[in-house]
């Protein structure tokens, strides 16, 4: 007979950002596998406390906001892989399938110059060189050789996306502080 999962209770930090979500066991001795929303899982790596919370749908094993400590976390063939305290077995880390994890946002590791979190873009209005908004990010795109800013955007009342890739090309500026993104883009292209 499986024990109940024994996870330590928790407050969600301010700055916690959605990273990914755990997707099933992974072996026998508790390790479990992790589907990052992001190509790069820096941020699950350099954080040692993961926040979970229940997966929307689906049985929940617990509720609230739990913290995982984790012990070891890393990339194997195509996915990443973790392992936390208390989750000693296959079974505990079956019960927490489709839980979602949170990190803090300043637990993130640090970028360089012109280098961005997507997560930081996401919200921030797009105008282009003659100051004529565009619309707000509303989520980036992998297209495999570069990324694609998604734009919400409304004409004549209607809900329409515009699409921008992120590339030096067309991205003049990103200032996070102003919550803007200058590009060299017309609203007709």
């Amino acid at each position: 007979m499986a024990t109940p999962l024994q996870l330590e209770s928790a407050e969600l930090p301010a700055d916690a950002v959605e990273v990914g979500r755990i997707a099933d066991a992974w072996g026998v001795k508790g390790w479990f596998k992790v589907l990052s929303h992001s190509a790069s899982p820096e941020a699950l790596f350099s954080s040692k406390r993961w926040y979970l919370q229940p997966s929307e749908r689906g049985a929940k094993t617990f509720s609230g906001t739990a913290l995982l400590q984790i012990r070891q976390a890393k990339d194997h063939s195509d996915t990443v892989v973790a392992w936390a305290q208390g989750i000693d077995d296959r079974d505990a880390a079956e019960a927490l399938r489709g839980a979602r994890i949170f990190v803090p946002r300043s637990s993130f590791p640090s970028t360089t110059e012109d280098e961005y979190y997507w997560v930081d873009l996401i919200g921030l209005q797009v105008v282009n060189r003659e100051g004529v908004a565009l619309g707000l990010v509303r989520e980036l795109m992998s297209t495999g050789p570069q990324t694609v800013l998604v734009l919400a955007y409304e004409q004549d009342g209607k809900a329409l996306e515009r699409m921008i890739p992120f590339v030096s090309a067309f991205v003049d500026k990103v200032d996070l502080p102003e919550k803007r993104i200058t590009v060299d883009w017309q609203p007709d292209y």
